[in-house]
């Protein structure tokens, strides 16, 4: 197992110009304001602090997205606070309710678990965020009291660092002849690879048709952990025109070739984004993972490498378990569809 240096690896330095230019537009959504800022930044040269070296003025380019991710990346922390699991007196939280729908991929009902906000309302779009559960897990598990999204989302959103949101654990395991998973073989990881044909035929149409939603890019989220994980980057990787924001907890690997064992679902060149770039990519990983192990530093290698923005967050206490998917879960939730 690879040992991190430090806690929060900083992939990324924070920029401090532009920001008048970006947050300062709460009602602007992203995409709009993307393309207003792109044109202003064809010109402008920003001189920034990087956190690693201090008080190091270094001067570059920069981008809507890669400003994003900065702003993104002063907010990370390595565990979240123990208070925001607690349940507070003058709330109300919702649970997760669930629902069906027919996925043709899957050739059969499938269930699907869907929080919506406290007070959602038809008059209102919602952006959307999708997570992923792992090999031995369902849809139930990311909705389960143990996991508490309900209510660290309902006390984030109250205390104003989270937006207001729809939250979707699908049930990730695709196949005609197989209900769910028997081993890590090929044919099953094959099965967990074929939820990309649902996400974009079958579920996602099915949330967008009975949910009030926000259906384009800037208001659509993934992530996932450990089996979700590894989905949530390929479907992420290779729907960049769908999903704004990416994330993945101790992702199992695959994803790419020669990061773990076959099947692989890309190729090195294809792990890296062209057009569409995310506003937000964030892989976290554990450091006393033993399921795992260093795949994910290996992802984080190989989009260095690629020269792909992202945010790597090192989780120093847990390893592949509900902590470490809770962590993530709470940088993650306080990140997607900030106003840029």
């Amino acid at each position: 197992m690879r040992k991190p240096d430090f806690a929060i690896t900083q992939s990324i330095p924070a920029i401090l110009l532009m920001g008048c230019l970006l947050w300062g537009c709460s009602s602007q959504t992203a995409d709009s304001v993307a393309e207003t800022v792109s044109e202003t930044i064809m010109t402008t040269t920003a001189t920034f602090t990087t956190p690693a070296a201090a008080a190091t003025a270094v001067t570059t380019t920069t981008s809507p997205e890669q400003y994003y991710m900065e702003q993104c990346e002063a907010d990370l922390v390595e565990v979240q606070p123990k208070e925001i699991l607690s349940k507070r007196e003058d709330l109300v939280y919702p649970k997760f309710e669930k629902y069906y729908y027919y996925s043709h991929t899957a050739g059969r009902k499938t269930g699907v678990n869907v929080l919506l906000p406290t007070d959602y309302s038809e008059d209102k779009t919602y952006p959307v965020l999708y997570i992923l559960h792992g090999s031995n897990d369902n849809e139930d598990w990311l909705a389960s009291d143990q996991l508490g999204i309900s209510v660290m989302l309902t006390n984030l959103i109250a205390d104003g660092e989270a937006e207001e949101m729809i939250v979707v654990t699908p049930y990730i395991y695709c196949s005609k002849d197989m209900p769910k998973c028997t081993g890590l073989d090929v044919k099953n990881w094959r099965n967990f690879d074929n939820f990309i044909n649902d996400m974009t035929k079958d579920l996602r149409p099915f949330i967008n048709s009975t949910f009030s939603v926000d259906t384009d890019r800037a208001h659509t989220a993934l992530t996932g952990t450990s089996a979700g994980g590894r989905e949530s980057l390929y479907i992420g990787f290779s729907h960049p025109e769908i999903f704004g924001y990416i994330g993945a907890v101790c992702p199992a690997s695959g994803v790419v070739r020669n990061v773990g064992n076959p099947p692989f679902t890309l190729q090195p060149e294809q792990f890296r984004f062209d057009d569409n770039k995310p506003y937000l990519l964030l892989i976290s990983a554990a450091e006393h993972d033993d399921a795992v192990l260093d795949y994910p530093y290996q992802y984080h290698d190989m989009l260095t490498e690629n020269g792909t923005q992202h945010l790597f967050h090192i989780m120093t206490k847990s390893g592949h378990e509900y902590k470490s998917v809770i962590s993530h879960l709470y940088n993650y939730l306080r990140m997607v569809f900030r106003e840029q």
